[in-house]
Protein backbone atom coordinates (compact mmCIF):
# COMPACT_ATOMS: atom_id res chain seq x y z
CA UNK A 1 0.00 0.00 0.00
CA UNK A 2 1.47 3.33 -1.05
CA UNK A 3 2.30 6.02 1.44
CA UNK A 4 -0.08 9.02 1.13
CA UNK A 5 1.31 12.29 -0.16
CA UNK A 6 3.05 14.37 2.54
CA UNK A 7 0.77 17.33 1.87
CA UNK A 8 -2.21 15.28 2.94
CA UNK A 9 -0.76 14.66 6.35
CA UNK A 10 -0.21 18.27 7.43
CA UNK A 11 -2.77 18.21 10.22
CA UNK A 12 -1.50 14.92 11.60
CA UNK A 13 2.13 15.98 11.47
CA UNK A 14 1.41 19.20 13.35
CA UNK A 15 -0.54 17.27 15.97
CA UNK A 16 2.29 14.77 16.40
CA UNK A 17 4.77 17.59 16.91
CA UNK A 18 2.54 19.31 19.45
CA UNK A 19 2.10 16.09 21.43
CA UNK A 20 5.82 15.34 21.47
CA UNK A 21 6.75 18.91 22.39
CA UNK A 22 4.17 18.98 25.17
CA UNK A 23 5.70 15.87 26.66
CA UNK A 24 9.19 17.32 26.47
CA UNK A 25 8.14 20.65 27.95
CA UNK A 26 6.20 19.22 30.85
CA UNK A 27 8.68 16.48 31.52
CA UNK A 28 8.15 12.75 31.59
CA UNK A 29 7.31 11.09 34.88
CA UNK A 30 10.36 10.31 37.01
CA UNK A 31 11.86 6.89 36.57
CA UNK A 32 10.75 4.33 39.11
CA UNK A 33 13.51 3.65 41.59
CA UNK A 34 11.78 1.80 44.41
CA UNK A 35 13.24 -1.52 45.38
CA UNK A 36 11.09 -4.60 44.91
CA UNK A 37 9.46 -6.30 47.84
CA UNK A 38 6.85 -5.36 50.39
CA UNK A 39 7.22 -1.93 51.97
CA UNK A 40 4.26 -0.82 54.04
CA UNK A 41 4.29 2.93 54.44
CA UNK A 42 1.91 3.26 57.33
CA UNK A 43 -1.83 3.48 57.52
CA UNK A 44 -3.61 6.59 56.19
CA UNK A 45 -7.18 5.30 56.48
CA UNK A 46 -8.78 2.41 58.24
CA UNK A 47 -7.29 -0.76 56.79
CA UNK A 48 -5.19 1.04 54.13
CA UNK A 49 -1.49 0.33 53.60
CA UNK A 50 0.89 1.13 50.74
CA UNK A 51 3.19 -1.49 49.24
CA UNK A 52 5.83 -2.19 46.64
CA UNK A 53 4.49 -5.18 44.71
CA UNK A 54 6.74 -7.30 42.48
CA UNK A 55 5.52 -7.20 38.89
CA UNK A 56 6.51 -9.39 35.98
CA UNK A 57 10.04 -9.22 34.66
CA UNK A 58 11.49 -8.00 37.95
CA UNK A 59 9.89 -4.55 38.02
CA UNK A 60 8.15 -2.96 41.03
CA UNK A 61 4.52 -1.84 40.96
CA UNK A 62 3.37 0.81 43.39
CA UNK A 63 0.20 -0.39 45.10
CA UNK A 64 -2.07 -0.12 48.07
CA UNK A 65 -4.23 -2.55 50.01
CA UNK A 66 -7.51 -2.11 51.85
CA UNK A 67 -8.44 -4.87 54.29
CA UNK A 68 -11.74 -5.38 56.12
CA UNK A 69 -11.74 -3.90 59.60
CA UNK A 70 -12.15 -6.26 62.55
CA UNK A 71 -11.65 -9.43 60.50
CA UNK A 72 -11.19 -12.60 62.50
CA UNK A 73 -7.70 -14.11 62.51
CA UNK A 74 -7.29 -16.62 59.71
CA UNK A 75 -10.49 -15.57 57.94
CA UNK A 76 -10.37 -15.40 54.15
CA UNK A 77 -11.97 -12.60 52.15
CA UNK A 78 -12.83 -12.15 48.48
CA UNK A 79 -10.15 -10.25 46.57
CA UNK A 80 -10.60 -7.43 44.05
CA UNK A 81 -7.66 -6.13 42.01
CA UNK A 82 -7.83 -2.67 40.38
CA UNK A 83 -5.16 -1.71 37.81
CA UNK A 84 -5.14 2.07 37.37
CA UNK A 85 -6.45 3.97 34.39
CA UNK A 86 -4.10 5.39 31.77
CA UNK A 87 -1.89 8.08 33.36
CA UNK A 88 -3.50 7.71 36.80
CA UNK A 89 -1.61 6.97 40.07
CA UNK A 90 -2.47 4.26 42.59
CA UNK A 91 -4.77 6.50 44.66
CA UNK A 92 -7.38 6.53 41.86
CA UNK A 93 -9.71 3.97 43.47
CA UNK A 94 -9.33 4.91 47.15
CA UNK A 95 -12.97 5.93 47.65
CA UNK A 96 -14.44 2.82 46.05
CA UNK A 97 -11.82 0.51 47.55
CA UNK A 98 -12.70 1.75 51.03
CA UNK A 99 -16.40 1.03 50.43
CA UNK A 100 -15.62 -2.46 49.17
CA UNK A 101 -13.32 -3.17 52.13
CA UNK A 102 -16.04 -1.97 54.48
CA UNK A 103 -18.28 -4.66 53.02
CA UNK A 104 -15.73 -7.44 53.46
CA UNK A 105 -13.31 -7.37 50.51
CA UNK A 106 -9.54 -7.25 50.31
CA UNK A 107 -8.86 -4.64 47.62
CA UNK A 108 -5.49 -4.21 45.91
CA UNK A 109 -4.92 -1.26 43.59
CA UNK A 110 -1.70 -0.68 41.69
CA UNK A 111 -0.24 1.85 39.30
CA UNK A 112 0.03 0.21 35.89
CA UNK A 113 3.56 -0.37 34.65
CA UNK A 114 5.34 2.52 33.01
CA UNK A 115 3.31 5.20 34.80
CA UNK A 116 4.37 7.40 37.70
CA UNK A 117 6.56 5.44 40.15
CA UNK A 118 5.77 1.93 38.93
CA UNK A 119 8.63 0.33 37.04
CA UNK A 120 8.95 -0.63 33.40
CA UNK A 121 7.74 1.07 30.24
CA UNK A 122 4.19 1.69 29.00
CA UNK A 123 3.21 -1.42 27.07
CA UNK A 124 -0.44 -0.48 26.29
CA UNK A 125 -1.96 -3.60 27.85
CA UNK A 126 0.62 -5.82 26.21
CA UNK A 127 1.77 -9.21 27.52
CA UNK A 128 3.84 -7.68 30.39
CA UNK A 129 0.73 -5.89 31.68
CA UNK A 130 -1.26 -9.12 31.66
CA UNK A 131 1.57 -10.89 33.46
CA UNK A 132 1.57 -8.03 36.01
CA UNK A 133 -2.10 -8.68 36.80
CA UNK A 134 -1.34 -12.32 37.63
CA UNK A 135 1.75 -11.32 39.62
CA UNK A 136 -0.34 -8.94 41.74
CA UNK A 137 -2.84 -11.74 42.40
CA UNK A 138 0.04 -14.02 43.42
CA UNK A 139 1.33 -11.37 45.81
CA UNK A 140 -2.09 -10.71 47.31
CA UNK A 141 -2.67 -14.41 47.98
CA UNK A 142 0.66 -14.57 49.80
CA UNK A 143 0.53 -11.32 51.74
CA UNK A 144 -3.15 -10.70 52.49
CA UNK A 145 -6.17 -12.65 53.67
CA UNK A 146 -7.40 -13.03 50.07
CA UNK A 147 -9.40 -16.14 49.21
CA UNK A 148 -7.91 -17.92 46.15
CA UNK A 149 -11.36 -19.11 45.08
CA UNK A 150 -12.96 -15.65 45.07
CA UNK A 151 -10.92 -13.28 42.92
CA UNK A 152 -12.24 -10.36 40.90
CA UNK A 153 -10.68 -7.65 38.74
CA UNK A 154 -11.96 -4.34 37.53
CA UNK A 155 -11.21 -0.76 36.71
CA UNK A 156 -11.87 2.25 34.54
CA UNK A 157 -10.52 2.72 31.00
CA UNK A 158 -7.01 1.19 30.92
CA UNK A 159 -7.81 -0.79 34.06
CA UNK A 160 -10.93 -2.15 32.35
CA UNK A 161 -9.01 -3.31 29.29
CA UNK A 162 -6.30 -4.98 31.37
CA UNK A 163 -8.96 -6.70 33.49
CA UNK A 164 -10.75 -8.14 30.44
CA UNK A 165 -7.47 -9.33 28.96
CA UNK A 166 -6.42 -10.88 32.27
CA UNK A 167 -9.73 -12.77 32.42
CA UNK A 168 -8.64 -14.59 29.27
CA UNK A 169 -5.22 -15.49 30.65
CA UNK A 170 -5.76 -16.21 34.35
CA UNK A 171 -8.56 -18.68 35.18
CA UNK A 172 -8.44 -17.69 38.85
CA UNK A 173 -10.39 -14.53 37.98
CA UNK A 174 -14.08 -15.21 38.66
CA UNK A 175 -15.64 -11.78 38.10
CA UNK A 176 -14.78 -8.62 36.14
CA UNK A 177 -16.18 -5.09 36.11
CA UNK A 178 -14.83 -3.34 33.00
CA UNK A 179 -15.87 0.34 32.96
CA UNK A 180 -15.26 2.67 30.00
CA UNK A 181 -12.86 0.17 28.49
CA UNK A 182 -12.26 -1.41 25.13
CA UNK A 183 -12.82 -4.83 23.65
CA UNK A 184 -11.39 -4.06 20.21
CA UNK A 185 -8.62 -1.46 20.17
CA UNK A 186 -8.63 -1.14 16.38
CA UNK A 187 -12.39 -0.63 16.19
CA UNK A 188 -12.04 1.96 18.96
CA UNK A 189 -9.46 4.40 17.61
CA UNK A 190 -9.34 3.29 13.93
CA UNK A 191 -13.00 2.67 13.17
CA UNK A 192 -13.98 3.21 9.55
CA UNK A 193 -10.28 2.89 8.74
CA UNK A 194 -9.93 6.42 10.08
CA UNK A 195 -7.51 7.57 12.76
CA UNK A 196 -9.34 9.06 15.74
CA UNK A 197 -6.95 12.00 16.00
CA UNK A 198 -7.96 13.64 19.26
CA UNK A 199 -8.30 10.32 21.09
CA UNK A 200 -4.85 9.11 20.06
CA UNK A 201 -3.24 12.49 20.74
CA UNK A 202 -4.79 12.69 24.21
CA UNK A 203 -3.57 9.22 25.11
CA UNK A 204 -0.13 9.81 23.65
CA UNK A 205 0.31 13.18 25.35
CA UNK A 206 -0.87 11.91 28.73
CA UNK A 207 1.48 8.94 28.46
CA UNK A 208 4.44 11.20 27.78
CA UNK A 209 3.65 13.49 30.71
CA UNK A 210 2.94 10.82 33.34
CA UNK A 211 4.97 7.84 32.22
CA UNK A 212 7.68 6.29 30.12
CA UNK A 213 6.39 5.07 26.73
CA UNK A 214 8.07 1.94 25.41
CA UNK A 215 9.82 1.99 22.05
CA UNK A 216 6.99 0.01 20.43
CA UNK A 217 4.37 2.50 21.61
CA UNK A 218 6.44 5.49 20.46
CA UNK A 219 6.95 3.96 17.02
CA UNK A 220 3.33 2.89 16.65
CA UNK A 221 1.95 6.26 17.73
CA UNK A 222 4.25 8.07 15.31
CA UNK A 223 3.16 5.84 12.40
CA UNK A 224 -0.49 6.12 13.41
CA UNK A 225 -0.67 9.90 13.75
CA UNK A 226 1.56 10.31 10.70
CA UNK A 227 -0.79 8.13 8.61
CA UNK A 228 2.00 5.81 7.52
CA UNK A 229 -0.15 3.35 5.58
CA UNK A 230 2.87 1.20 4.78
CA UNK A 231 2.80 0.24 8.47
CA UNK A 232 -0.97 -0.32 8.63
CA UNK A 233 -0.78 -4.15 8.84
CA UNK A 234 1.76 -3.90 11.67
CA UNK A 235 -0.37 -1.37 13.55
CA UNK A 236 -3.46 -3.55 13.20
CA UNK A 237 -1.54 -6.60 14.47
CA UNK A 238 -0.26 -4.51 17.39
CA UNK A 239 -3.80 -3.50 18.27
CA UNK A 240 -5.26 -6.98 17.96
CA UNK A 241 -2.69 -8.34 20.40
CA UNK A 242 -4.07 -5.83 22.90
CA UNK A 243 -7.77 -6.46 22.23
CA UNK A 244 -9.86 -8.68 24.52
CA UNK A 245 -11.91 -9.68 21.45
CA UNK A 246 -8.84 -11.53 20.16
CA UNK A 247 -8.97 -13.77 23.23
CA UNK A 248 -12.75 -14.24 23.30
CA UNK A 249 -12.52 -18.05 23.24
CA UNK A 250 -10.17 -18.04 26.26
CA UNK A 251 -12.38 -15.59 28.16
CA UNK A 252 -15.44 -17.72 27.51
CA UNK A 253 -13.58 -20.91 28.44
CA UNK A 254 -12.45 -19.42 31.76
CA UNK A 255 -16.05 -18.40 32.45
CA UNK A 256 -15.61 -15.22 34.49
CA UNK A 257 -18.79 -13.22 35.14
CA UNK A 258 -18.28 -10.02 33.17
CA UNK A 259 -20.00 -6.69 33.66
CA UNK A 260 -19.26 -3.96 31.12
CA UNK A 261 -20.21 -0.29 31.35
CA UNK A 262 -19.64 2.57 28.96
CA UNK A 263 -20.94 5.98 27.85
CA UNK A 264 -22.81 6.62 24.62
CA UNK A 265 -20.48 9.44 23.66
CA UNK A 266 -17.15 7.84 24.58
CA UNK A 267 -14.70 9.51 22.19
CA UNK A 268 -11.83 7.19 23.19
CA UNK A 269 -13.63 3.83 23.12
CA UNK A 270 -16.98 4.22 21.28
CA UNK A 271 -19.79 1.90 22.42
CA UNK A 272 -20.21 -0.20 19.25
CA UNK A 273 -17.19 -2.39 19.87
CA UNK A 274 -18.27 -3.06 23.49
CA UNK A 275 -21.77 -4.12 22.40
CA UNK A 276 -20.37 -6.44 19.73
CA UNK A 277 -18.04 -8.11 22.23
CA UNK A 278 -20.80 -8.43 24.82
CA UNK A 279 -22.97 -10.30 22.33
CA UNK A 280 -20.29 -12.99 21.97
CA UNK A 281 -19.71 -13.63 25.67
CA UNK A 282 -21.20 -16.92 26.85
CA UNK A 283 -20.79 -16.66 30.64
CA UNK A 284 -22.71 -14.49 33.12
CA UNK A 285 -22.72 -10.98 31.68
CA UNK A 286 -24.20 -7.51 31.99
CA UNK A 287 -23.97 -4.42 29.76
CA UNK A 288 -24.74 -0.87 30.88
CA UNK A 289 -24.73 2.26 28.70
CA UNK A 290 -25.23 5.77 30.02
CA UNK A 291 -24.90 9.36 28.74
CA UNK A 292 -21.45 10.93 28.83
CA UNK A 293 -17.95 10.63 27.42
CA UNK A 294 -14.89 8.63 28.35
CA UNK A 295 -14.93 7.74 32.07
CA UNK A 296 -17.38 10.54 32.90
CA UNK A 297 -20.06 8.03 33.93
CA UNK A 298 -17.78 6.70 36.69
CA UNK A 299 -16.04 9.95 37.64
CA UNK A 300 -18.25 11.04 40.53
CA UNK A 301 -17.93 7.59 42.09
CA UNK A 302 -14.15 7.90 42.09
CA UNK A 303 -14.66 11.00 44.23
CA UNK A 304 -16.76 9.00 46.67
CA UNK A 305 -20.11 10.48 45.56
CA UNK A 306 -23.20 8.38 44.85
CA UNK A 307 -22.82 6.77 41.44
CA UNK A 308 -25.02 4.21 39.68
CA UNK A 309 -22.14 2.61 37.77
CA UNK A 310 -20.21 1.87 40.95
CA UNK A 311 -23.38 0.67 42.68
CA UNK A 312 -23.83 -1.90 39.91
CA UNK A 313 -20.15 -2.81 40.19
CA UNK A 314 -20.46 -3.59 43.91
CA UNK A 315 -23.65 -5.59 43.32
CA UNK A 316 -21.89 -7.56 40.57
CA UNK A 317 -18.95 -8.48 42.79
CA UNK A 318 -21.29 -9.27 45.70
CA UNK A 319 -23.21 -11.70 43.52
CA UNK A 320 -20.28 -13.50 41.91
CA UNK A 321 -17.60 -13.30 44.61
CA UNK A 322 -19.72 -13.46 47.75
CA UNK A 323 -22.62 -15.46 46.36
CA UNK A 324 -25.21 -12.95 47.55
CA UNK A 325 -28.66 -13.29 46.02
CA UNK A 326 -29.10 -9.58 45.36
CA UNK A 327 -31.09 -9.96 42.15
CA UNK A 328 -28.58 -8.51 39.70
CA UNK A 329 -28.37 -11.82 37.84
CA UNK A 330 -32.16 -12.00 37.41
CA UNK A 331 -32.54 -8.48 35.99
CA UNK A 332 -32.58 -7.91 32.23
CA UNK A 333 -28.83 -7.91 31.49
CA UNK A 334 -28.70 -4.99 29.05
CA UNK A 335 -29.44 -1.74 30.90
CA UNK A 336 -29.61 1.59 29.05
CA UNK A 337 -30.23 5.20 29.94
CA UNK A 338 -31.28 7.55 27.15
CA UNK A 339 -29.31 10.75 26.67
CA UNK A 340 -32.58 12.66 26.89
CA UNK A 341 -34.21 10.81 29.79
CA UNK A 342 -33.15 9.70 33.28
CA UNK A 343 -35.04 6.40 33.36
CA UNK A 344 -33.50 2.96 32.94
CA UNK A 345 -34.53 0.52 30.22
CA UNK A 346 -33.84 -3.21 30.34
CA UNK A 347 -33.42 -5.60 27.41
CA UNK A 348 -32.73 -9.35 27.25
CA UNK A 349 -29.85 -8.88 24.78
CA UNK A 350 -28.26 -6.29 22.54
CA UNK A 351 -30.14 -7.34 19.39
CA UNK A 352 -33.41 -6.48 21.13
CA UNK A 353 -32.28 -2.87 21.46
CA UNK A 354 -33.70 -0.89 18.55
CA UNK A 355 -35.62 -3.86 17.17
CA UNK A 356 -37.74 -1.62 14.90
CA UNK A 357 -35.96 -0.08 11.91
CA UNK A 358 -36.96 3.25 10.37
CA UNK A 359 -35.56 3.46 6.85
CA UNK A 360 -34.91 6.99 5.58
CA UNK A 361 -34.33 7.14 1.80
CA UNK A 362 -31.36 9.17 0.60
CA UNK A 363 -32.64 10.14 -2.80
CA UNK A 364 -30.99 12.15 -5.51
CA UNK A 365 -27.37 13.01 -6.17
CA UNK A 366 -25.23 15.24 -3.96
CA UNK A 367 -21.72 16.48 -4.73
CA UNK A 368 -19.32 18.02 -2.20
CA UNK A 369 -15.86 19.48 -2.34
CA UNK A 370 -13.44 17.99 0.16
CA UNK A 371 -10.89 19.58 2.54
CA UNK A 372 -13.30 22.11 4.08
CA UNK A 373 -15.11 21.72 7.41
CA UNK A 374 -18.76 22.50 6.70
CA UNK A 375 -19.49 23.33 10.33
CA UNK A 376 -20.97 19.93 11.09
CA UNK A 377 -18.63 18.08 13.46
CA UNK A 378 -18.54 15.77 16.46
CA UNK A 379 -17.28 18.36 18.92
CA UNK A 380 -14.26 18.12 21.20
CA UNK A 381 -13.13 14.84 22.76
CA UNK A 382 -14.26 14.44 26.39
CA UNK A 383 -15.68 17.98 26.66
CA UNK A 384 -18.62 17.98 24.23
CA UNK A 385 -20.25 14.77 25.38
CA UNK A 386 -19.65 15.64 29.02
CA UNK A 387 -21.63 18.83 28.39
CA UNK A 388 -24.34 16.68 26.84
CA UNK A 389 -24.30 14.40 29.90
CA UNK A 390 -24.52 17.08 32.57
CA UNK A 391 -26.18 20.03 30.80
CA UNK A 392 -27.98 18.40 27.83
CA UNK A 393 -25.89 20.50 25.43
CA UNK A 394 -24.71 18.28 22.55
CA UNK A 395 -22.86 19.78 19.55
CA UNK A 396 -25.32 21.80 17.47
CA UNK A 397 -25.50 23.26 13.98
CA UNK A 398 -27.96 25.25 11.89
CA UNK A 399 -28.89 22.69 9.25
CA UNK A 400 -30.40 25.23 6.77
CA UNK A 401 -27.18 27.26 6.89
CA UNK A 402 -24.82 24.37 6.19
CA UNK A 403 -22.99 25.15 2.93
CA UNK A 404 -24.16 22.54 0.41
CA UNK A 405 -20.90 22.97 -1.48
CA UNK A 406 -19.13 21.19 1.38
CA UNK A 407 -21.94 19.19 3.03
CA UNK A 408 -24.59 16.85 1.63
CA UNK A 409 -27.89 17.00 3.51
CA UNK A 410 -30.95 14.75 3.57
CA UNK A 411 -33.92 15.18 5.91
CA UNK A 412 -36.74 12.92 7.05
CA UNK A 413 -40.37 13.88 7.21
CA UNK A 414 -41.69 15.78 10.21
CA UNK A 415 -42.45 13.25 12.95
CA UNK A 416 -45.91 13.34 14.50
CA UNK A 417 -44.79 11.25 17.46
CA UNK A 418 -41.53 10.95 19.41
CA UNK A 419 -38.89 8.71 17.85
CA UNK A 420 -36.92 6.78 20.47
CA UNK A 421 -33.63 5.94 18.79
CA UNK A 422 -31.90 2.96 20.39
CA UNK A 423 -28.78 1.23 19.08
CA UNK A 424 -26.78 1.58 15.89
CA UNK A 425 -27.88 3.59 12.84
CA UNK A 426 -26.47 2.27 9.57
CA UNK A 427 -25.71 4.22 6.40
CA UNK A 428 -25.69 2.67 2.93
CA UNK A 429 -24.80 4.82 -0.04
CA UNK A 430 -22.88 4.90 -3.32
CA UNK A 431 -19.83 7.14 -3.61
CA UNK A 432 -17.92 8.35 -6.63
CA UNK A 433 -14.60 10.05 -5.91
CA UNK A 434 -12.30 12.08 -8.11
CA UNK A 435 -9.28 10.73 -6.22
CA UNK A 436 -8.27 7.24 -5.12
CA UNK A 437 -8.30 8.09 -1.41
CA UNK A 438 -10.68 10.07 0.71
CA UNK A 439 -12.55 10.49 3.98
CA UNK A 440 -16.18 11.22 4.68
CA UNK A 441 -17.91 11.80 8.03
CA UNK A 442 -21.62 11.10 8.55
CA UNK A 443 -23.68 12.93 11.17
CA UNK A 444 -27.22 12.31 12.37
CA UNK A 445 -29.02 15.37 13.77
CA UNK A 446 -32.27 15.96 15.63
CA UNK A 447 -33.64 19.06 13.87
CA UNK A 448 -36.11 21.33 15.63
CA UNK A 449 -38.64 23.76 14.14
CA UNK A 450 -36.03 26.53 13.79
CA UNK A 451 -33.61 24.28 11.91
CA UNK A 452 -31.18 23.86 14.81
CA UNK A 453 -29.74 20.35 14.74
CA UNK A 454 -28.57 18.57 17.88
CA UNK A 455 -26.01 15.84 17.23
CA UNK A 456 -27.40 12.35 17.73
CA UNK A 457 -24.48 10.33 16.37
CA UNK A 458 -21.61 10.37 13.88
CA UNK A 459 -18.88 8.15 12.40
CA UNK A 460 -15.99 8.49 9.92
CA UNK A 461 -15.15 6.41 6.85
CA UNK A 462 -11.89 6.38 4.89
CA UNK A 463 -11.13 4.64 1.60
CA UNK A 464 -7.92 3.97 -0.31
CA UNK A 465 -7.20 2.39 -3.67
CA UNK A 466 -10.48 3.29 -5.37
CA UNK A 467 -10.58 4.03 -9.10
CA UNK A 468 -11.36 7.72 -9.65
CA UNK A 469 -14.71 8.19 -11.37
CA UNK A 470 -15.94 4.67 -10.60
CA UNK A 471 -18.86 4.37 -8.13
CA UNK A 472 -18.43 2.09 -5.11
CA UNK A 473 -20.77 1.17 -2.22
CA UNK A 474 -20.20 2.41 1.32
CA UNK A 475 -21.69 0.81 4.43
CA UNK A 476 -21.04 2.65 7.66
CA UNK A 477 -22.32 2.08 11.19
CA UNK A 478 -22.71 5.26 13.22
CA UNK A 479 -21.79 5.22 16.89
CA UNK A 480 -24.51 3.53 18.95
CA UNK A 481 -26.71 5.77 21.05
CA UNK A 482 -30.03 6.21 22.85
CA UNK A 483 -31.79 9.46 22.03
CA UNK A 484 -35.42 10.59 21.97
CA UNK A 485 -36.42 12.82 19.06
CA UNK A 486 -39.44 14.94 20.12
CA UNK A 487 -42.66 15.05 18.13
CA UNK A 488 -42.60 17.91 15.64
CA UNK A 489 -38.90 17.39 14.89
CA UNK A 490 -37.19 15.62 12.02
CA UNK A 491 -33.91 13.77 11.48
CA UNK A 492 -31.19 15.04 9.17
CA UNK A 493 -28.24 13.11 7.76
CA UNK A 494 -25.25 15.29 6.93
CA UNK A 495 -22.08 14.08 5.22
CA UNK A 496 -18.95 16.19 4.90
CA UNK A 497 -15.23 15.48 4.67
CA UNK A 498 -13.49 17.16 7.63
CA UNK A 499 -13.90 16.78 11.40
CA UNK A 500 -11.37 17.80 14.08
CA UNK A 501 -11.94 14.46 15.84
CA UNK A 502 -10.42 12.53 12.94
CA UNK A 503 -7.54 12.53 10.48
CA UNK A 504 -8.83 13.05 6.95
CA UNK A 505 -7.34 11.61 3.78
CA UNK A 506 -8.78 13.89 1.10
CA UNK A 507 -6.30 15.10 -1.54
CA UNK A 508 -6.43 18.78 -2.43
CA UNK A 509 -9.25 19.52 -4.86
CA UNK A 510 -11.03 16.20 -4.34
CA UNK A 511 -14.78 15.86 -4.84
CA UNK A 512 -17.17 13.21 -3.56
CA UNK A 513 -20.51 12.44 -5.17
CA UNK A 514 -23.26 10.55 -3.34
CA UNK A 515 -25.88 8.85 -5.47
CA UNK A 516 -28.77 6.42 -5.11
CA UNK A 517 -28.89 3.93 -8.02
CA UNK A 518 -32.29 2.38 -8.64
CA UNK A 519 -30.73 -1.06 -8.35
CA UNK A 520 -29.10 -0.22 -5.00
CA UNK A 521 -30.93 2.67 -3.29
CA UNK A 522 -29.10 4.68 -0.67
CA UNK A 523 -30.69 4.84 2.77
CA UNK A 524 -30.15 5.36 6.48
CA UNK A 525 -31.52 2.68 8.80
CA UNK A 526 -32.42 4.14 12.18
CA UNK A 527 -33.14 1.69 15.06
CA UNK A 528 -36.14 2.53 17.23
CA UNK A 529 -37.36 1.17 20.52
CA UNK A 530 -40.52 -0.86 20.30
CA UNK A 531 -43.55 1.00 21.65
Amino acid sequence: MARPKPALRTTASITTAVVLLAGAALGAAPAATAAPGTAPAGTTAQGLTFHDIPGSGGITLKGNVFTPAGAAAGAKHPLIVFPTSWAMPQIEYLAQAQKLADSGYVVVSYTSRGFWLSGGKIEVAGPPDIADASAVIDWALEHTSADPDRIGMGGVSYGAGISLLAAGHDPRIKAVAALSGWADLIDSIYSGRTQHLQAAALLGGAGLVTGRPGDELTRTLKDFLGSNLEKEPEMIAWGKKRSPATYLDRINANGAAIMMGNAWGDTIFPPNQYASFYDKLTGPKRLEFRPGDHATAEATGLLGLPNDTWTSTRRWFDRYLKGERNGIDTELPVQLTSRTDKGYEGYPDWKSVGAVKNRIPLDGTRKVWANVDSGANGGIAILSNALDQFLKLPPTVSVPLLPRTFASVWQSELYATAQRIRGTSALHTTVTATKSSGTLVAYLYDVGPLGIGKLVSNAPYTFHGQTPGRPFPVDLELHSTAYDVPAGHRLALVIDTVDPLYIEHNPTGAQLTFSSPSTDPSHLSVPLREK
